[in-house]
């Protein structure tokens, strides 16, 4: 969907795009915490499972659903709204979405059944995407000189927002029971709805994007990883480094409930927010692949992540290893996802929602994969298992960084 013109010869020569307007700090730290609340939601229900099995007179396999269901809506969600952002109003987009988050989640709090609230959980993780609509809004506004930076304050807010989501619900089903966590996030959507409306600018929209039906639109964002090998490969690249970070995830829970430590859910949750320090990986190497740097930021955050499993793999009886491994773990993911992300923006302006919607569909089916192999593999070889699945599958990143080493860069895009 190149933007074109003619010169007087009748030549197609490249149109440039309107330029979107300044963005400011303030903006940038609404975008990001937009962001936070709306993923926020779909991780209320995990260390909240049990409390909600009994409160509901479920069973094990209905309440495990819940999960299930924030995943499968999530996906959904990737797949089927956010490349809208390409045809329609992006802020006017924007704002829908979280005000049906902010609807679906009072839904999900006055549930009087399980199925009731399964169907609330889908529905609010299909709208939730919102975030994702955000991040490339973001891209959008900012300057190409620190794109980087900006959609990694942004893309910050969902990494906190997931952490701090987990943390949020279990201190305050201690004050008002399991249902008081999605009163109170669907309050905070509400609002933070009305500011998006009063702050988002109208962004232009490509001429070439009127056209296109909605089977269309789904249709070009499969079409563009096979037009685009290096959205291809970078959401290769993406699919390995969220497995590996999602068996860590996965099997660390199953590590801390046994012997040697024996923590409970609270104490578990509470070790999680060592994740925050992925935020420090993400602006670093934001920064620099504003100046260039993106893709030895991409190497250096797949050798990391391999040998991050090294002190994980020592941290099976030592708090202290398993810190560091965990610390390093989140610098590399967060690092490698800020630069596939710095890399595939510059690709197409004006498909930059397919192109994110495309990008994270994979890497998050990376991520439920990587999930879906440690149950499997801590039953049958135990920690040693996942630290050895685990540093496979990041030491897949760096082979996929490699083989797109190899292959001449596409132009226009950062080589460096």
């Amino acid at each position: 969907m190149a933007h074109t013109t003619q010169d007087v010869r009748g030549r197609a020569v490249p149109r440039a795009l309107p330029q979107p307007p300044a963005l400011g700090r303030g903006l940038v730290l609404l975008m990001a915490l937009a962001a936070a609340l709306s993923c926020a939601g779909n991780y209320f229900a995990q260390p909240l499972l049990d409390i909600i099995e009994g409160s509901l007179h479920l069973g094990t396999t209905a309440a495990g659903l819940i999960v299930t269901a924030a995943q499968a809506g999530y996906a959904l969600g990737l797949i089927l709204l956010v490349p809208l952002g390409d045809v329609l109003d992006r802020r006017r987009l924007a704002v829908g979405l979280f005000a049906l988050t902010a609807f679906f989640l009072l839904a999900t709090a006055a549930a009087p059944t399980g199925p009731l609230l399964i169907a609330g959980t889908l529905l609010t993780a299909l709208t939730s995407v919102g975030a994702q609509v955000v991040v490339p809004f973001a891209a959008a506004l900012a300057a190409p000189a620190e794109r980087g930076r900006i959609v990694g304050v942004v893309m910050s807010g969902v990494l906190l927002g997931g952490l701090f989501g987990r943390l949020a619900s279990g201190a305050l089903s201690e004050l008002g029971g399991w249902r008081t966590v999605y009163w109170v996030n669907a309050l905070l959507m509400a609002v933070m709805a009305w500011l998006l409306h009063r702050r988002l600018p109208r962004l232009p929209r490509p001429d070439d994007t009127a056209t296109i039906s909605y089977a269309g639109l789904l249709r070009s964002t499969l079409a563009l990883l096979r037009e685009e090998p290096v959205l291809r490969r970078r959401a290769v690249f993406g699919a390995f480094s969220m497995a590996s970070y999602s068996v860590q995830l996965t099997a660390l829970t199953f590590l801390l409930t046994g012997s040697p430590f024996g923590w409970n859910a609270p104490a578990i949750g509470l070790f999680g927010l060592v994740g925050v320090i992925g935020v420090v990986g993400m602006n670093i190497a934001a920064r620099l692949g504003d100046r260039g740097r993106v893709q030895v930021v991409s190497a250096t955050a797949a050798v990391l992540l391999t040998l991050a499993w090294l002190p994980l793999l020592a941290g099976r009886t030592s708090l202290l290893w398993l810190s560091v491994g965990v610390i390093l773990l989140n610098i590399a993911q967060q690092a490698g996802l800020n630069s596939s992300q710095n890399v595939i923006y510059a690709l197409r302006p004006e498909a930059r929602n397919r192109i994110n919607s495309a990008f994270m569909t994979l890497f998050f089916m990376g991520g439920a994969a990587g999930a879906a192999l440690a149950s499997v593999v801590w039953s049958r070889a135990g920690w040693s298992g996942i630290c050895l699945l685990g540093g496979s599958l990041a030491a897949g990143s760096l082979v996929v960084w490699i083989l797109e080493r190899v292959r001449a860069p596409r132009p226009g895009t950062v080589s460096r």
